[in-house]
């Protein structure tokens, strides 16, 4: 960014994408809300494109874009109404593979990510665990070493796109809790085939984004080879802590985006219904609660390219990173719940598709990490207060 603005190249990007996005209408993304089914037209355009490889090196055959340009990006496909239905089809190959790109030997690297920027394969994370949470010290996963490699056993909650994924990043422990000085010591990462005969995925019946499936994972007794694993043995949980800043950035820009589809479609609905024999946007009850969403969506928008900005240049950007997601995630439920409000009773109806970005706007006050934890980061690391859990 140039200052407070995109420069050309920047801008470019945004109108890239949006045009490509423009092919998948307000109907595509209600057809697959409803039936459930996956957007596979969709991510094959990205694919072409080459949007999947935005953020990996030159070297392995993708554009070697930053965070920025990666944020830029995601966020025009859920401003386009595609939401998280379509921002979340994208999401783990555009920023999943980082650890890979960045811990991974030259020869998984070479092997391995240039085909999930070809979407040739698909990639999905296994961290969260039943018992765990956001506790992942506490995980009980385990990969127990053999003569040849790892054996894995275990359980992960909410893994996005395990249905359809062939390629699994996943977490487990090398070293039992009890036996390791620091609990987030002992923990590996490890990239493996998803192996059906092993893992059992079970989706998740849940309020939105149907079309992009949650799932219950169950891994019993996966065998992999010694180079499944990525990095060194036991450092795993590190390696997780330089992928959360980019995630909170991504998910807090993607959330704007999803906010800016709900406040359009207000404002459009605003200026066309016409009641008492004027258009209802004349009514400062319906316009000040849209040009309030607007401010916020804005301010929420800064804070996330800040983050980025800094995440770029190689600063420290824990705080803004967490801020971004949690003021993009409140802004854009509350403008997601405006347009809801905006179209009265139609609001309600599947056909105006905001009912459909309500739903989603619940997903980033979520997920990856709740209000609560993101408050306390700040209230501990920024405003040097004591530790509350």
């Amino acid at each position: 960014m140039n200052g407070l603005w995109f420069t050309d190249e920047q801008q470019a990007i945004r109108e890239g994408v949006l045009k490509l996005c423009a092919r998948f209408d307000a109907e595509y993304w209600r057809r697959t809300d409803e039936t459930g089914d996956f957007p596979e037209a969709f991510v094959s355009a990205m694919a072409e494109a080459g949007w999947l490889g935005a953020a990996m090196p030159q070297e392995l055959g993708g554009s070697g874009l930053g965070l920025t340009e990666a944020a830029i990006a995601m966020q025009a496909v859920a401003e386009s109404g595609a939401g998280f239905s379509g921002a979340s089809a994208l999401h783990l190959n555009i920023f999943g593979p980082m650890p890979l790109a960045r811990f991974g030997t030259d020869e998984q690297k070479r092997r391995l990510i240039p085909r999930l920027i070809s979407g040739e394969d698909r990639m999905c994370f296994g961290v969260t665990e039943p018992d765990a949470g956001l506790d992942t010290t506490s995980l009980s996963t385990r990969a127990v070493r053999t003569h040849d490699g790892y054996v894995i056993r275990g359980r992960k909650m909410w893994t996005t796109m395990a249905q359809r994924a062939t390629k699994m990043l996943i977490v487990a422990r090398t070293t039992p809790r009890a036996e390791v000085k620091k609990a987030t010591d002992g923990i590996s990462l490890f990239y493996v085939d998803v192996d059906r005969e092993k893992i059992q995925a079970t989706p998740i019946p849940k309020m939105g984004r149907k079309a992009i499936e949650s799932n219950a994972v169950f891994i019993d007794d996966l065998h992999v080879p010694a180079d499944a694993l990525v990095g060194e043995e036991g450092r795993g949980f590190y390696y997780l802590l330089e992928g959360l800043n980019p995630e909170r950035v991504l998910i807090g820009a993607e959330a704007v985006g999803l906010g800016r589809a709900a406040l359009r479609r207000a404002a459009g609905y605003a200026k066309a219904r016409v009641v008492f024999g004027r258009p209802i946007g004349q009514n400062q009850g319906v316009a000040h609660p849209l040009a309030r969403s607007w401010a916020e969506l804005e301010a929420a928008n800064l804070m996330a390219f800040k983050a980025a900005a800094l995440y770029d240049a190689g600063r420290e950007c824990g705080a803004e990173a967490n801020a971004a997601k949690y003021l993009g995630a409140e802004a854009g439920f509350r403008a997601c719940e405006t347009a809801v409000l905006s179209h009265g009773g139609m609001g309600y109806a599947k056909e105006f598709d905001v009912e459909r970005y309500f739903r989603e706007s619940m997903i980033p006050r979520i997920a990856p990490v709740s209000r609560e934890m993101i408050l306390n980061y700040i209230a501990e690391r920024v405003l040097g207060l004591p530790k509350s859990y």
